[in-house]
């Protein structure tokens, strides 16, 4: 007899079972003086607990507090490699398009495990292996560059790239220059375009909104093979989502996705004909969590469908970061099928901080 297949509940409870798991072995890592990285070893001296033998679970992270914003700017950057990764070789990767002290994280493998895990979602069919790609977006100190080149070629493609410097972006619009910045958006596109005309097996692209509006304001993708279109940024709004897909796309898969250098990559709920264009991620579980909380009191979880501030829970070997409080706002989601846990709805800049936050060419 086949047995019986398991019920969204089941799947929900055996993934939260997963998740207190990792937790506890997570912990046991970075808190372990053998193992652990300086930064928690040093922090756990003031808890007045020991992590390693009270944290039992996902919810027992609230005990340590929410995760402050400045640790991860300024050094010694290698208080945050863990002594069982000492001799591994590191990389440093930077947050975003913000100028002053980035927010630095190190990186031994994560980047490419979770770009392994985001391609077990991209459909062959629109993302087929052995194709190359094209990323037209953020280079330089973010773990972009690298993620998504080892995301092509661990699908057996090569990548092509561009350089763009979103801190030159946002420096101009500050500087109320906003014709020098769409110049150089120009000069970031017409490059895409070059390597795009140039290369005919790039059938695959990682871009910004923005930027695959521009790029789609001189050319059919269709026309030029792409296929399959990985895209993320602070502009993925429901209208442009639909936008993308019924005007800019010609029929081309696309992927939308909420990442950043502190979580990895939140996958979007794939879209059946006739839903609404309202963005959906889940994010990799059991090494990162998004939930939604009441901006108020951080430690409450807003109910299904309500809005509140994005909190960020990273669970890694190399890197270990319990709620962290994104710039970001959205709307609970509750699990589904592929996804078992909580994911979150239409993600945008959190209104309170909007008239600080400058998002440039994302």
């Amino acid at each position: 007899m086949t047995a019986p297949a398991e019920t969204l509940e089941t799947r929900i409870r055996n993934a939260r079972a997963e998740l207190d798991a990792w937790v506890r072995e997570v912990v046991a890592w970075h808190f372990d003086p053998e193992t652990g990285c300086p930064f928690w070893l040093e922090r756990a001296k003031g808890l007045g607990f020991d992590p390693r033998r009270e944290i039992q679970g996902y919810e027992d992270l609230d005990r340590l507090g929410p995760f402050e914003d400045e640790w991860l700017r300024g050094g010694p950057v290698r208080r945050w490699v863990p002594k069982g990764l000492a001799d591994r070789p590191v990389y440093v990767f930077e947050t975003g398009g913000s100028t002053g002290v980035p927010k630095s994280r190190i990186n031994v493998e994560d980047f490419r495990i979770d770009y392994e895990m985001f391609s077990l979602t991209l459909p062959e069919e629109f993302f087929p292996k052995g194709s190359d790609w094209l990323s037209l977006g953020p280079t330089g100190p973010r773990r972009l560059r690298l993620a998504v080149e080892h995301l092509a070629q661990h699908r057996g493609g090569i990548c092509f790239a561009v350089d763009l410097d979103p801190r030159w972006v946002i420096k101009l619009l500050k500087a109320g220059k906003p014709r020098e910045a769409e110049a150089y958006k120009q000069h970031v596109v017409e490059q895409g375009l070059t390597l795009l005309r140039a290369h005919e097996g790039i059938r695959c692209l990682f871009t910004t909104p923005k930027l695959l509006e521009a790029l789609c304001e001189k050319v059919s993708l269709k026309k030029l093979g792409i296929t399959g279109v990985f895209c993320g940024g602070t502009e993925m709004t429901p209208q442009f989502h639909r936008f993308a897909v019924e005007e800019l796309l010609d029929g081309a898969y696309f992927a939308p996705t909420y990442g950043n250098t502190l979580m990895g990559l939140a996958v979007h709920k794939p879209r059946a004909a006739g839903d609404p264009f309202d963005v959906i991620y889940y994010p990799p579980a059991p090494r990162a969590m998004v939930e939604v909380v009441d901006p108020e009191n951080p430690t409450r979880v807003v109910g299904y469908g309500e809005t509140g501030r994005v909190r960020l829970t990273t669970l890694t070997r190399e890197f270990f970061m319990p709620r962290f409080l994104e710039r970001d706002e959205a709307e609970r989601e509750p699990p589904c099928e592929p996804y078992p846990w909580d994911g979150v709805r239409n993600v945008r800049p959190f209104s309170r901080l909007q008239s600080s936050v400058v998002e440039g060419v994302y």
